[in-house]
């Protein structure tokens, strides 16, 4: 494809400048920015008041979205999968999660992911690259294309780790934000616990929530589930949260995977009270949705969950629990990127797909 720029990705002031340059008036750009930011446009059919001729001398140099559809999946509970592409084959995924009082959706933020946490699909599938700003705003853009009611809260708990793509990820929330119209307390960037970037975005300020994947308050069982626990260990990790909190007033979500007889216990349940106590915080538990990662991992059983719950409750923890969705066509927590195989991948993807731009 050729080299062309996108427009999803640039703000108002930005897009007056490039109307400008062809010689039409600013308002032309706030024009644009209506179609793409508030109407969801993909395409430059899509921009139906802008003159024939201004439309013409865009296509030559640039797109409104950068991402082409590879798949489209819509589960039994109504949950919308898709996998996208820039045109250089690599697909990765979004989710959309329409709800009785709200719609959101899941991102990504990198094609894959570096940090090869045992328990997720993602990791299996290697990395390749970080996305732009334009590719992950366009994500949510083009789910918005999909839905007739408004996606008023966006997690960042797709592919990749956020905070390997610092920059990036910061301007496509500030997008969402300034242009987007969306409020930052309806964000959510998920890490699995890059101390020095978290300390970073608190300088920010930017009111989004921020979740920590911690899955065992014990060093010994995370740096088994988690690789990154061997360069910042549970105390150091969650003293940077507790930092965090302080600096941004928002209270910590701390994500928390229940894997049969692995975390599932009541000692590491106690600990994690103990962890948490003091710190405005949420622990939201999620179920292992299976994925054959290799290691044998389950599910556990209905009653470990709720004796694992019960004793958070017990000790004054405020404690939800994630409910499944989309699981029938792997979109659920855990389970994306069956479709992708990018560079160091541990295996080959199911169902592989002809890609084309």
């Amino acid at each position: 494809m050729p080299n062309l720029e996108p427009l999803i990705g640039k703000s108002r002031a930005e897009l007056e400048q490039i109307v400008i340059k062809f010689g039409h008036k600013p308002y032309r750009g706030r024009q644009i920015a209506h179609w793409i930011y508030e109407k969801a446009a993909q395409t430059f059919d899509d921009l139906k008041d802008l003159p024939k001729n201004l439309r013409e001398q865009l296509e030559k140099e640039y797109v409104v979205s950068p991402l082409f559809l590879a798949s489209h999946r819509t589960s039994t509970d109504k949950v919308d999968k898709i996998l996208v592409h820039n045109g250089d084959n690599q697909v990765f995924e979004a989710v959309l999660l329409p709800y009785e009082k709200r719609v959101s959706c899941c991102i990504s933020s990198q094609i894959g992911c570096p940090m090869g946490c045992t328990f997720c699909a993602t990791g299996m599938g290697g990395f390749d690259r970080n996305l732009t700003h334009n590719e992950i705003v366009a994500q949510y853009l083009f789910l918005q294309s999909l839905s007739d009611r408004r996606i008023s809260h966006v997690v960042f708990m797709g592919m990749g780790e956020p905070f390997l793509n610092f920059e990036n990820v910061v301007a496509a929330l500030k997008i969402l934000h300034e242009e987007v119209g969306l409020s930052y307390r309806n964000l959510t960037v998920s890490t699995v616990g890059l101390v020095p970037q978290i300390l970073k975005l608190a300088e920010h300020n930017l009111p989004i929530h921020l979740a920590l994947s911690l899955h065992s308050p014990i060093d010994e069982v995370r740096s088994r589930l988690m690789p990154v626990n061997n360069k910042w260990d549970v105390a150091e990790t969650w003293d940077a949260m507790k930092k965090y909190q302080r600096m941004t007033g928002r209270k910590v979500m701390v994500e928390y995977l229940l894997i049969s007889e692995v975390n599932d216990t009541p000692e590491q349940a106690e600990a994690l009270a103990k962890l948490v106590r003091g710190t405005p915080h949420v622990v939201n538990l999620i179920p292992f949705n299976w994925v054959d990662t290799g290691n044998g991992f389950q599910r556990p059983a209905r009653s470990r969950i709720n004796t694992f719950k019960s004793i958070l409750e017990q000790n004054q923890i405020n404690v939800t629990e994630r409910v499944e969705r989309g699981h029938d066509i792997a979109a659920a927590c855990g389970q994306l990127a069956g479709q992708h195989q990018g560079k160091f991948a541990r295996r080959t993807p199911s169902n592989p797909l002809t890609v084309v731009p």
